[in-house]
């Protein structure tokens, strides 16, 4: 690496890496002890050096993908640009890399099988006995090593390295063939071009106060005893790891006190990159994987700091409820909540969400639990905003549509995601247009005013990937649409989708005739895309899901729309033309995860959407 001096910016030239390097992270003691934010952290401090990522999560479970999981056991199902319905874990790496993610960036032991079996049906093995070693194994390697060279930046350039996550824990019978694979894969891509993190918990228990390693010496002990040995050892704690606990670790763990990395709880997830590299990790992959990079690149992060600052600092407060069915397991949401954290940020507004059970606001709650009734409709009236997000099945719907109709007849800002678009479809049939029955397809196959209608095309029988998925087009009808002029006004927009229900196209007219207007269409004008309704702040439904596209420092227009209505500033923010973009309350060279090529000094003092609220 070179570097240049252009007045008092430094230019970072970075060398091609030739040799794919690979960072595996295994983790330890308990599952969700957060291997997806640090291998996304990590990713992160690399690509803010200049080299490309990629990542890949590795999930132990036998199915496919993850589209046909209840959000309760999985969290959110993330779908990416091809369709691909895969872990949340995606969503993170896309988000901190702004990168574009395929399908087979989530491999499964039901994919590995498949691929395996179909082969062995083919004849591929000459007649061989099909075994975990070396067949099973060997297909994980080679699904490692050529997904790894797919390019995920727009600029389509093979990435540099790629980091790995493996879903579960060490010991897990699920992952033992993973661990195998990798034992393995250490040797045939040699040493300096791979390296494993290892993320284990140091509890703490409240009865001493003292921090424990017996349970990350036992993780690693473990982990050695199936061959592979960490390269750094990332201990997740509540608070800072004392050095005598650093060094007890260092000596049972067989690693150096510089390779036991504290990960204590931060404010902001956006602490997270900044807390490793004040840590010398880049130092570290520097000298363990020959990276050519310097050792410590100045002002690498600024992007992540100006965030994380900021999250610290904000004293106006935003409250959004968030009505939907899956409120118990917020993980159900991650992509949502992300995508109004996004937005908070961006207008530098505290977001409070206030999450809704839909089923609580249903008139038989009232009669079996009216505490639960009167308390979920006290939280619905003092949001300053209303989200009803996506979902699958009849229960929880009619809440979501009292709240619909609410939001509504209130004035109060509302974005209906997918399901959400097309209830409130239902409730404005229902309450403007008498149509009493109206409904979808969905819950009563029976209605006589099928207002949301099914896709056969899209629902042969089966229930895994059989949706409207992935990216598609959707082309704005009108010029005076908020939703057209918060995306810049653009002519057209490109989002994922995940349904199989669609509006009823045929009843279109009778809704705009009410000031009930279907602004965006799909590219054959048969799928309503947008809808936006007359006399009202903020009244926007979309039947794609702008979360998935969400990233900190770009926030998705229609969830940026929701938080500028509700903290009263979205008039204000139209009427200057939307010059104060989301982009523009950064420092300029903090654009996107991708470093510019001179990298300025954090600016403290940026302007934030801060004009005083509407009357």
């Amino acid at each position: 690496m070179t570097t240049k001096q252009h007045g008092s910016s430094t230019k970072i030239i970075v060398v091609c890496c030739a040799t794919m390097k690979y960072i595996l992270v295994t983790g330890g003691v308990i599952s969700g002890i957060g291997k997806g934010i640090i291998a996304s952290s990590v990713g992160t401090i690399l690509k803010s050096c200049g080299l490309r990522v990629t990542a890949i999560k590795i999930d132990p479970y036998i199915n496919i993908d993850a589209g046909t999981f209840s959000p309760y056991e999985h969290g959110e199902v993330f779908v990416l640009d091809d369709g691909g319905e895969v872990d949340l874990d995606l969503g993170n790496y896309e988000r901190f890399l702004d990168i574009r993610l395929t399908k087979d960036n989530n491999l499964t032991t039901g994919k590995i099988y498949q691929s395996v079996i179909n082969k062995e049906r083919k004849g591929d093995y000459l007649g061989k006995t099909v075994q975990v070693v070396p067949h099973i194994t060997d297909a994980i390697q080679e699904w490692v090593m050529r997904q790894a060279r797919v390019p995920v930046d727009d600029d389509g350039v093979e990435p540099q390295i790629c980091v790995i996550e493996l879903g579960g824990t060490v010991g897990d019978i699920e992952s033992m063939p993973f661990i195998e694979a990798f034992r393995q894969f250490q040797f045939k891509v040699k040493r300096e071009n791979f390296c494993n993190i290892h993320v284990s918990l140091v509890p703490q228990p409240s009865a001493t106060g003292e921090q424990k390693t017996k349970p990350t010496q036992n993780s690693v002990r473990e982990l050695r005893g199936l061959g592979l040995s960490p390269d750094l050892i990332m201990c997740r704690c509540s608070t800072s790891l004392e050095n005598s606990v650093k060094e007890k670790i260092s000596m049972f763990c067989h690693v150096e006190p510089e390779q036991v990395i504290c990960v204590a709880d931060v404010s902001s997830i956006y602490r997270v990159p900044l807390l490793l590299e004040n840590q010398g990790v880049v130092g570290y992959f520097c000298q363990r994987l020959d990276l050519p990079i310097e050792t410590r690149p100045r002002k690498m992060l600024t992007k992540w700091k100006e965030m994380s600052d900021r999250s610290d600092r904000l004293l106006e407060q935003c409250s959004i409820a968030l009505v939907g069915k899956y409120t118990k397991f917020t993980d159900s949401y991650a992509s949502v909540i992300k995508a109004l954290e996004h937005s908070a940020l961006a207008i530098c507004h505290k977001l409070d969400i206030k999450y809704i059970d839909s089923a609580d606001l249903e008139p038989n709650t009232l009669k079996e639990e009216p505490v639960k009734y009167h308390e979920a409709w006290q939280k619905l009236c003092s949001a300053d905003g209303i989200l009803v997000p996506g979902g699958f099945g009849v229960r929880g719907t009619e809440g979501k549509i009292h709240a619909i109709n609410w939001a509504r007849k209130q004035k109060k800002p509302f974005l209906g995601v997918c399901l959400g678009m097309q209830l409130a479809v239902c409730e404005f049939a229902r309450n403007v247009l008498e149509w009493e029955d109206a409904n979808s397809t969905e819950f009563h196959p029976e209605s006589k005013h099928p207002v949301v209608i099914d896709m056969p095309e899209h629902n042969p029988g089966q229930m895994g990937g059989t949706m409207r998925l992935g990216k598609r087009r959707t082309i704005f009808k009108t010029t005076n649409s908020i939703l057209r002029r918060l995306y810049g006004d653009a002519e057209y927009v490109d989002e994922r989708h995940r349904h199989r229900f669609e509006v009823n196209p045929e009843l279109k007219d009778h809704f705009e005739g009410k000031g009930f207007h279907f602004v965006g269409q799909d590219v054959e004008g048969e799928r309503m895309e947008v809808i936006e309704l007359d006399d009202h702040p903020y009244f926007v439904g979309v039947q794609y899901h702008p979360e998935f596209t969400s990233r900190p420092i770009k926030p998705s227009p229609p969830y940026f729309g929701l938080l500028l209505a509700s903290a009263g500033k979205l008039q204000s923010y139209l009427q200057k033309g939307c010059c104060l973009s989301p982009r523009d309350t950064y420092s300029d060279q903090s654009g996107s995860s991708t470093p510019d090529s001179e990298i300025v000094e954090s600016s403290t003092s940026q302007d934030c959407v801060t004009e005083g609220k509407e009357q």
